[in-house]
């Protein structure tokens, strides 16, 4: 009888051992969960802390950058009615003086010319640079009319000039009559559209002159009998703007400028 309350005795002890470990497994258990959250939190704060320093140094603080100014490339114009666009050649180049030199068409056909550095400088310049660099070598004159041969287009049909627009126009006539051997540049409805392309006036003739006329800048010295023989006598291909204005029917090629 002894022997079996010593036995249940230390068996309620052994229960009452394993429930006390366990407790202190349980509490050491959600001791060890709240320190890690506490832990997890403190870092929260010390990184939010961090980081918030930082940003507060480089906006706000010593650390902020210092502008650095920039060049900003201009844009090109969007409206080219009233300023040049691309290098254009200086007006120095003309020298405001005349120059006299000699337009070569077909080989054949040659006429002596003689272009206004002093009336019209910017137009001269822009010649006397494309001849000098042989930018018309080869070019066609690609439209003709009862009137007038335009040439200079570096694609050959009235497409592809030098890279550069300009004005404005220069030395119109005053009473906008066109006279024959006058040398002029054709343009685009902008005042500021010339190019690389030019006209040979081979008849009088009175032009619009409500949008500023056109740049004269030169006129044909010798040869235009010639012109009108070998060229325009030929005969018009009729264009999109009708029988009078379109393609010479004789091609037409410069094959040779010279100025001095």
């Amino acid at each position: 009888m002894a022997s079996r309350d010593r036995e249940a005795r230390a068996s309620r002890q052994r229960l009452r051992e394993y429930h006390a470990r366990q407790a202190l497994h349980a509490r050491r258990s959600r001791r060890r969960r709240r320190d890690n959250i506490l832990a997890a939190i403190a870092l929260a704060v010390v990184l939010a802390l961090a980081i918030g320093a930082q940003v507060l140094y480089f906006t706000v603080g010593p650390g902020t950058p210092e502008a650095v100014p920039t060049e900003t490339p201009s844009a090109a114009p969007t409206d080219p009615a009233g300023e040049n666009v691309g290098p254009v050649p200086s007006v120095d180049v003309a020298e405001s003086r005349v120059w006299t030199g000699e337009l070569t068409l077909n080989e054949s056909v040659q006429l002596g010319i003689e272009l206004y550095g002093d009336r019209a400088p910017q137009a001269t310049s822009v010649f006397v640079s494309l001849a000098q660099s042989d930018f018309y070598a080869g070019t066609t004159c690609h439209r003709l009319t009862t009137a007038i041969l335009q040439c200079g287009s570096a694609n050959g049909d009235g497409t592809g000039d030098p890279g550069y627009t300009w004005g404005p126009v220069e030395n119109p006539p005053a009473d906008n009559v066109y006279p024959a051997g006058t040398i002029a540049m054709a343009r685009t409805a902008s005042t500021f559209g010339h190019g690389s392309q030019f006209f040979v006036v081979y008849e009088d003739t009175p032009l619009d002159g409500s949008t500023g006329g056109y740049t004269v800048f030169g006129r044909v010295t010798s040869g235009l009998d010639a012109l009108t023989e070998s060229i325009t006598s030929g005969g018009i291909t009729p264009g999109p703007n009708g029988a009078t204005d379109g393609a010479p029917v004789v091609p037409a090629t410069i094959t040779g400028v010279t100025v001095e």
